[in-house]
């Protein structure tokens, strides 16, 4: 087939591609502007035919708005005439009233005839309104960006910021264009820079987000600490690396290190409070195993003194416990300068009730001296805890010597003692009952405060050391009525793993 030349096509021909088009196409005269001919895609826009456009005149199918007036439309059409081009948004009105925003454009065009201008446009409402949504939308975004908390950069591979929101610049105290394009390491103090590295190389390979600590300043400004997550991301081929979302945690930063300086400083004055215990243990704990022993030898130098035959057996028995009592006074005193330098120390894995079973010979000692009836039940299972051995069983003799000096004031009948062990809530728990008086005597409901006491001469330092250490090896210790009458004291230590 011969190819059609442009000069083969006929008038016809022109007419029909030019009805063809989905452009909206106006012809006007160069001279007088007004409207000669009109396309079907105008007339079915602007709901007009032809002949019905043809007298039309600016104010008659253009919004009634200033910017639309036929003055303005004029010299729209007559810098098409002088430059050849000329372009604008024009809002036409349609024969029903319905206004029609439109992207137009005016050219002149020099016909054999005579020159005219031909107006192309087309409806771009919808378009502006999905415009309007975007710039709203862009505007919203760039106000979240700006007010966050959190700045926000992306890194290159080589630690460039390709992307910098202005909370990010703000939140660094610099300007957002001389973010972007800086290499962000120099923001960050050495050793946030290998936390950078390492984040930014575990990420590259796969690896999930990374939450660290950075301290980050500008050059020659004060540091302050950020706590922030990095991650690859990948927005198609546009934008591509380490996303860095990070926030200011300094104040969060300043009170830890306040609460840790805090804590430091009260173990400081625990220790200190420690040797004020230590000193009143001695007193109160060290002073009845000595006495006990001053006893015993006494005991054997009277017998060697007698006129009569030396029981061998019973002086060797006095001797015997006289050394049994100074190994425990020994012990207390190691124990507790053991508590005062640092109780992780000393701590070590062992049963309840082997620490219950090791106490025994003293307590039956006591409850043998003032007739009391010691009852035991202790559970078959071991009970094991991480603790000072020494110092709970000290607490175990407090309470067990002070059950038993209770019940050596009542009638020889009554003089009963139980202790008895147990598991309750992930806790090994010691129980000591007494049928003596109870808690009526407690001032004010404060036990373990170095106050209550029900004996003639005593000062209750015994039931505060016994809290002290009790807290200290994380457990609770309580004071509670016993059924019928009586006391009912308990201590639990959290329960330990071999």
């Amino acid at each position: 087939m011969d190819r059609v030349s442009a000069d083969d096509l006929e008038l016809a021909d022109y007419r029909q591609l030019v009805q063809g088009l989905k452009y909206c196409v106006l012809l006007h005269d160069a001279t007088t502007y007004e409207i000669l001919w009109a396309n079907k895609a105008a007339c079915r826009l602007l709901e007009w035919t032809v002949d019905e456009l043809k007298p039309l005149k600016a104010p008659d199918m253009s919004k009634n708005a200033r910017q639309y007036s036929r003055e303005l439309g004029h010299r729209w059409l007559r810098r098409a005439v002088d430059h050849g081009e000329s372009a604008t948004e024009w809002c036409y009105r349609s024969k029903s009233g319905e206004e029609i925003l439109t992207e137009a454009i005016a050219i002149r065009v020099e016909l054999p005839s005579r020159p005219i201008v031909m107006v192309q446009f087309r409806d771009i409402a919808e378009e502006k309104a999905t415009q309007r949504d975007l710039f709203r939308t862009e505007g919203r975004l760039r106000a979240f960006l700006r007010n966050l908390a959190e700045g926000i950069v992306v890194l290159d591979e080589d630690g460039v910021v390709a992307f910098a929101s202005e909370s990010a610049a703000q939140l660094l105290d610099v300007d957002v264009t001389a973010l972007t394009g800086s290499d962000f390491a120099r923001f960050c103090d050495p050793p946030s820079r290998r936390v950078l590295s390492e984040s930014i190389e575990k990420t590259s390979k796969g690896a999930p987000p990374q939450d660290s600590r950075y301290r980050l300043a500008t050059p020659g400004g004060d540091p302050k600490w950020y706590a922030g997550t990095c991650q690859y991301i990948e927005i198609e081929s546009d934008l591509r690396g380490h996303l860095l979302l990070f926030h200011d945690i300094s104040d969060r930063v300043r009170t830890e290190e306040e609460h840790r300086r805090d804590t430091q400083y009260l173990n400081h004055l625990a220790r200190y409070n420690a040797m004020g215990d230590m000193a009143m243990a001695i007193a109160h704990e060290v002073s009845q195993p000595l006495a006990a022993a001053y006893n015993f030898v006494e005991g054997a130098r009277s017998r060697l003194g007698d006129s009569g035959p030396v029981d061998n057996a019973q002086v060797a028995w006095g001797l015997e416990n006289a050394k049994r009592q100074i190994e425990r006074s020994s012990q207390i005193l190691k124990s507790l300068r053991q508590y005062v330098v640092r109780l992780e120390q000393s701590e070590q894995l062992i049963d309840l009730n082997a620490i219950v079973r090791d106490c025994l010979y003293f307590i039956d000692l006591r409850a043998q001296q003032h007739s009391v009836a010691l009852a035991l039940d202790l559970t078959a299972e071991p009970l094991p805890v991480r603790c000072e051995k020494v110092l709970i069983g000290q607490v175990v003799m407090n309470l067990a010597f002070n059950a038993i000096d209770e019940m050596a004031r009542w009638p020889v009948r009554q003089r009963r003692v139980e202790l008895a062990t147990r598991r309750s809530d992930g806790h090994a728990e010691l129980v000591v009952r007494d049928y003596g008086q109870g808690l009526s005597a407690m001032p004010g409901g404060k036990v373990f405060d170095g106050v209550f006491t029900s004996k003639e001469n005593g000062n209750g330092i015994g039931l505060a050391l016994s809290h002290r250490i009790i807290t200290r090896h994380r457990g609770h210790i309580r004071a509670a009525e016993h059924t019928p009458h009586g006391a009912a004291f308990s201590f639990g230590l959290p329960s330990a793993h071999p």
